[in-house]
């Protein structure tokens, strides 16, 4: 746990840099100019749009959750799992969002490796989501259609390579024959099956329409942004607002990047300079905006759950009094 803060913390160091040279590519004096003029009343919309986007997620993640057999997990424990997992975001990769499966354990004693599937469920879900949203955008502009098409090919791969059981049973008994993988068979196995379960046809499709809407909620809220900073009212302008919020969330994802920091970023600046034809300083303030509305609220909802579940960040005196009552009294002793 104590690495895991760190490399929280270490994300949220390189937040502030990211932040630091936005303001500085876009001059920061004209991006302080732009924050200054902001239209501060929208912001609870904006918000509201990411707590949309958040709840529909939720409601994702809860029937991955049940889907799994963990039915014993009341929604409010499990909304506590999902929010304080936020911030493990900002971990290279998400790998750090891994932390989720042992709290399911720790709350329904669904084995760890079964659970790890809802965190790869999760993301492909979430990145076919914004894709759809994307593929307008993709049409009007021709030039993303490599990087799109990618994407696309690279998340229905994952879901076919779970869905293909039969080969993948094959791959697993094959890598059982090797000592140093043999003792992790158990495993690998509960984490396919777990991924067999989720990415089946029906429960895929649902997970992709309600990421889809769910997204389409944060897309609405960066249109508000832009016409915040003094963009009028124009439905290409919506268009171009969902589009490149997905596109560079897609981006962000695929870069393993933690909280896709810098490549979500700048793809928000560079689309909005060249689809919207926004000055350097205006883009940047809008990509600081968003990037506030939506990646650091959700980090900051995450680390105030942290901050009233130290139960999140440790062991619990239940944990431990269970882990001494474990050891023999010689073990005990020394």
């Amino acid at each position: 746990m104590r690495s895991l803060r760190r490399r929280v913390f270490a994300g949220l160091a390189l937040g502030f840099v990211i932040v630091l040279g936005l303001a500085l590519a876009g001059d920061i004096r004209q991006v302080g100019s732009h924050l200054q003029r902001f239209a501060w009343p929208l912001t609870p919309v904006i918000l509201s749009g990411t707590l949309f986007n958040y709840s529909l997620r939720f409601v994702k993640w809860h029937f991955y959750v049940r889907l799994l057999g963990a039915t014993n997990l009341p929604p409010r424990e499990s909304a506590r799992v999902f929010v304080a997992g936020f911030p493990l975001a900002l971990t290279p990769g998400k790998v750090g969002e891994a932390l989720k499966a042992l709290w399911l354990h720790q709350r329904t004693g669904l084995p760890v490796a079964r659970g790890l599937p809802i965190v790869a469920a999760e993301r492909v879900s979430d990145g076919l989501a914004v894709l759809i949203l994307s593929s307008v955008g993709v049409l009007t502009y021709p030039r993303y259609w490599p990087a799109f098409a990618a994407l696309v090919v690279l998340l229905i791969g994952v879901v076919l390579a779970f869905q293909a059981r039969r080969p993948a049973l094959a791959v697993l008994t094959w890598l059982e024959r090797f000592r140093p993988i043999a003792r992790f068979g158990s495993g690998l196995r509960e984490v396919y099956e777990g991924g067999y379960q989720l990415f089946r046809p029906l429960p895929t499709l649902a997970a992709i329409s309600l990421g889809t809407v769910a997204w389409l909620g944060e897309g609405l809220a960066f249109y508000l942004i832009l016409l915040g900073l003094g963009l009028p009212p124009d439905g290409n302008l919506l268009v171009s607002a969902v589009f490149i919020l997905a596109f560079s969330t897609a981006v962000g994802g695929a870069s393993t990047l933690p909280g896709g920091l810098g490549a979500a970023d700048a793809t928000i600046t560079g689309m909005l300079t060249l689809l919207v034809g926004l000055p350097v300083s205006t883009a940047a303030a809008a990509t600081l905006l968003i990037r506030f509305a939506t990646l650091w609220f959700g980090v900051a909802l995450g680390l105030a759950v942290w901050a009233v579940s130290p139960d999140l960040l440790g062991l619990t005196r239940e944990d431990k009094a269970s882990g001494d009552r474990d050891l023999s009294p010689e073990e005990d002793r020394s």
